[in-house]
């Protein structure tokens, strides 16, 4: 990305069943969903939207490996989307266990996130 006009930051847990994707997509929904970028295609190459670069970053509190990139890239609108994760966020108990929820254990995923939005 040679430059960023816009940073948006969110949160998102998932309670029950312990899935990472599934908290991921809560967090960018959380970053991007309550703001409004009007005049962005000023900023852009073209003036096209599609040329907008978008890094979403991560912060997992588990195995990178268990996320589904292509649902959280599927939630941006626009542009180039790139996903990057690092370790973070958090594990901690629910105080519930519920098996038709499918929880495996009583714990709950807490995922950050950051979305950068530029060109």
């Amino acid at each position: 990305m040679e430059k960023i006009v816009f940073i948006q930051t969110g949160f998102g847990v998932d309670v029950h069943g312990q899935d990472i994707t599934k908290a991921a997509v809560r967090a960018v929904r959380h970053a991007i969903f309550t703001n409004s970028m009007p005049g962005i295609e000023a900023f852009l190459p073209d003036g096209d939207l599609n040329n907008m670069v978008v890094n979403v970053k991560l912060a997992l509190p588990c195995d990178a490996e268990l996320l589904d990139h292509d649902a959280i890239k599927a939630i941006i609108p626009y542009g180039t989307v790139t996903v990057e994760t690092m370790a973070g966020g958090m594990v901690t108990t629910s105080g519930i266990f519920l098996a038709d929820k499918a929880d495996k254990n009583d714990l709950m995923y807490i995922v950050n996130a950051s979305v950068e939005t530029g060109y």
